[in-house]
């Protein structure tokens, strides 16, 4: 399917059912949101990195309006839905302040593999015990994707953006574990470091045996 849609390109990256809270203040998306309201529409969120729209993004919709401002400005909860991927910006649209794009949507398969997803998770797990970062999740384990996981796995943006156009959960979650071990070998030893550079200064109470 092909199809025209609005755009509000941001420097994030947004997955399918990911629930992000925003605030608008501009009058180019306030316009924008205000449609996307009245005429009960989505609107897409193409990521921004090194100051460049690329050419994947998330469709999301407006899940609620949590609170409109005397100056117009608004509070929106939203929800991610698909991802989308750019044909043409159409960066003036007549009688609109906002830019639009005509997209479409790559197939996206959902297949899963147990015991991958359970090392993904316990290798997360892992990385946030090693920095002393407590998070949960709100879904049961077993029904947690890679799109669930990816925001706290210490992704870059990049990275981030890479696990998007990948159109295959198996292929998400090897990425995501190849990524993690990589990391916490390094995380552990950063870890190592701030204890011994803790100890400088401090009185040791040190033996050598057998000397």
């Amino acid at each position: 399917m092909t199809n025209f849609i609005p755009i509000f390109p941001l420097g994030i990256v947004v997955y399918p059912g990911e629930h992000l809270n925003l605030h608008i203040f501009e009058p180019r998306y306030k316009q924008l949101v205000s449609e996307c309201i009245q005429e009960n529409k989505p609107f897409g969120i193409p990521a921004v990195i090194d100051k460049k729209v690329n050419e994947y993004g998330t469709l999301v919709e407006i899940s609620r309006v949590e609170k409109v401002y005397e100056t117009g400005e608004l509070d929106i909860r939203t929800k991610g839905l698909k991802v989308f991927r750019i044909l043409e910006i159409i960066r003036e649209v007549p009688e609109k302040l906002y830019a639009g794009a005509v997209v479409n949507y790559p197939d996206n398969q959902e297949r899963s593999n147990t015991r991958l997803q359970k090392q993904v998770l316990e290798a997360v797990r892992e990385l946030h015990q090693i920095l002393q970062v407590s998070k949960s999740f709100p879904q049961s384990d077993d029904v947690l994707r890679s799109y669930d996981l990816a925001h706290h796995a210490g992704l870059s943006l990049q990275e981030e953006y890479e696990i998007l156009h990948l159109f295959q959960e198996l292929q998400r979650l090897e990425y995501l574990k190849r990524h993690l071990l990589k990391v916490i070998p390094v995380m552990t030893e950063m870890e190592r470091l701030k204890d011994r550079v803790k100890l400088n200064g401090h009185f040791k109470n040190l033996s050598v045996d057998n000397f």
